[in-house]
């Protein structure tokens, strides 16, 4: 999470998932609507993220809070993205 009143999301991926390409593209079309600043973050670079999340990829998370999980949930994200403060 990065400083007061920006929104920094967390894309949590593999290099060879196609679930992850599909969530990557559908959130760089939500963001040229409703800007927000996004980090991808592969997995299998970092031991204890790889057990946490295993073939749960990608999880899409803001700070704690999962978002969504192998496909993105646009409506999910855009109400979260409207509502956040």
């Amino acid at each position: 999470m990065a400083e007061a009143g920006r929104l920094v999301l967390t894309l949590y991926s593999r290099a060879w998932c196609h679930l992850c390409e599909e969530m990557l593209a559908g959130l760089q079309e939500l963001q040229a609507r409703r800007p927000f600043e996004l980090e991808v973050v592969d997995i299998d670079t970092r031991p204890a993220l790889e057990l946490r999340f295993g073939e749960i990829v990608p999880v899409l998370m803001h700070g704690d809070r999962e978002l969504c999980h192998y496909r993105l949930d646009a409506a999910t994200v855009t109400d979260y993205l409207l509502n956040f403060r």
